[in-house]
């Protein structure tokens, strides 16, 4: 089979492609190139469900990067098993063509348990005591090992948090060009975040995203040099590409306001109550999934939310079938933010009253997602002091609160999950192998997400 390295470039458009990024502009001219056709939301969870599979949210059900499971009565977001998702993945349908293929799987979402022959993912330890140790998990055993005894430990708080940057790109960089060296996969998955990063901080035209996407373009040099070394081609993906915002829509207090959300009092603050409230939203970017218990709310629930300025629609199942996201896992509505806006999970009305969750890095306590992560509070006298006292609190055994994140989302000035208007401001497909090995050119100017698995699964097989 022929050996290809597969990079998720996060956040990167056609449009950013140019002179100051001349190993990007140099993949482009060499093979194929083309704007991919977004799936919505476009978001990472449901972007890499559908590159994976070729299937649109409806079939594979990640309908976002979480949603409600009522089965349970828990929101949940940015779980990894590989069984959530539904659909042949690539690598399984390369593995069933040639039982001699092997992938390595770096940092790409849905690796735990994934058919692979390594895997590399995030992974903390959560003891009884209440800390989080930073950890990454890979298959087979031996394998996290050889790469944190070649590499270091991967730099865990620049991948995520106030600290998140370019350090993270770079490991999981050097974690491939050394994958490809010494174990050698057919196919080689790689998960590029940091570009990511300070487009949500800044924007994606601010001078920090410009400067991302310089560093990011000599890593991309680096990782084709090497796939040219291997004998390996090239493809360069994108999940979506970010605009600028400037407007978070506090959705859930819109319906706590209402009367339709309820909150359950806890002596660390208000926690949502999706047991007692009619209605709550899951928020994650510029979409929110809306559950509602009873039908007969559904009146009283559009009253709420569509006079929120900043709300574009409020689709119900039938409409949500047009945008092929209509699957049982979807709210009962599902909010879609104007330009420039985006959706926040708060659900107090107070600061005061806020979980003491809230001003922390946590992913999976919190009902929606949170760019507020990427910031030290600015309200804080002195925030850096107040993380050292905390590390210190954190190495000599207390209990501690990591409480740096600000309240407000005020500070975001970039965001995702709507469809682009304009393709070359969505994401990209870049190829070294030229379209005759990829199936032919697509029949638009934009490949649709939903081709790419087929079309490296017969570039694999050529």
């Amino acid at each position: 089979m022929q050996r290809l390295l597969w990079i998720d470039a996060v956040g990167l458009s056609l449009a950013q492609i140019g002179p100051h990024t001349p190993h990007l502009e140099a993949l482009a001219r060499r093979g194929a190139r083309a704007p991919l056709g977004a799936v919505f939301p476009a978001v990472t969870l449901t972007a890499q469900a559908s590159l994976l599979t070729g299937l649109p949210p409806r079939e594979h059900g990640a309908v976002g990067n979480g949603w409600y499971v009522r089965e349970v009565g828990e929101p949940l977001l940015w779980r990894q098993p590989n069984d959530l998702i539904a659909g042949e993945k690539l690598y399984e349908a390369a593995l069933a063509r040639d039982p001699g293929f092997t992938c390595a799987k770096l940092f790409w979402w849905f690796n735990l348990g994934a058919r692979v022959r390594w895997s590399l993912t995030p992974r903390p330890y959560y003891p009884a005591d209440g800390r989080k140790i930073p950890a990454v998990y890979g298959w087979p055993r031996e394998f996290p090992a050889e790469l944190e005894a070649a590499l270091g430990a991967f730099p865990f708080f620049d991948f995520w948090g106030p600290k998140a940057g370019l350090a993270s790109s770079r490991w999981l960089t050097d974690a491939a060009l050394w994958t490809l060296e010494h174990k050698r996969p057919t196919l080689t998955l790689v998960y590029l975040p940091h570009l990511d990063y300070d487009h949500q901080r800044f924007g994606p035209d601010s001078p920090q995203g410009r400067r991302a996407l310089v560093e990011l373009d000599g890593l991309v040099g680096e990782l084709v040099a090497a796939a040219n070394r291997a004998g390996a081609e090239t493809v360069l993906v994108s999940e979506y590409a970010l605009e600028a915002v400037d407007r978070p829509v506090h959705i859930n207090r819109a319906l706590r306001q209402a009367g339709l959300l309820e909150v359950r009092e806890t002596p660390t603050g208000e926690v949502l109550d999706v047991f007692g409230s009619r209605a709550f939203a899951v928020a994650d970017h510029q979409h929110a999934h809306v559950y509602v218990h009873a039908p007969a709310d559904l009146p009283a629930v559009r009253s709420a939310l569509s006079p929120l300025p900043g709300v574009e629609a409020l689709l119900d199942r039938r409409e949500q079938a047009a945008l092929a996201i209509d699957h049982p896992r979807s709210g009962d509505l599902l909010a879609i933010a104007a330009p420039g806006a985006w959706f926040t999970y708060y659900h107090w009305l107070d600061d005061a009253r806020a979980p003491d969750f809230a001003p922390t890095v946590d992913i999976h306590r919190k009902p929606g997602y949170d760019p507020a992560e990427l910031f030290l509070d600015p309200s804080l006298r002195l925030p850096k002091l107040r993380l050292a006292r905390r590390l210190l609190q954190k190495k000599l055994g207390f209990r501690y609160l990591m409480d740096v994140v600000p309240l407000s989302g005020d500070l975001v000035r970039g965001s995702h999950g709507r469809l682009p208007k304009d393709p070359q401001q969505g994401p990209l497909f870049l190829s070294s192998a030229p379209w005759s090995r990829l199936s032919g050119e697509p029949s638009s100017p934009t490949l649709p997400m939903t081709e790419v698995k087929s079309r490296l699964l017969q570039l694999l097989c050529s």
